[in-house]
């Protein structure tokens, strides 16, 4: 494997951002978001359940 130095993949690194949309990346992190919350919450209030005993 060799060894680029940043200057030279840099250029092509943001030639290739160019080529992109940003939706798809928007999208996804918006699902992350959503899925991310969805979770902590479930984890949150599973502890204030409680217990009919």
């Amino acid at each position: 494997m060799e060894h680029h130095p940043p200057a030279a993949w840099l250029p092509q690194a943001a030639s290739a951002a160019q080529h992109q949309s940003s939706g798809d990346l928007l999208r996804v992190v918006i699902v992350v978001m959503f899925v991310g919350c969805a979770l902590t919450a479930w984890f949150l209030l599973r502890g204030y359940k409680q217990k009919d005993d």
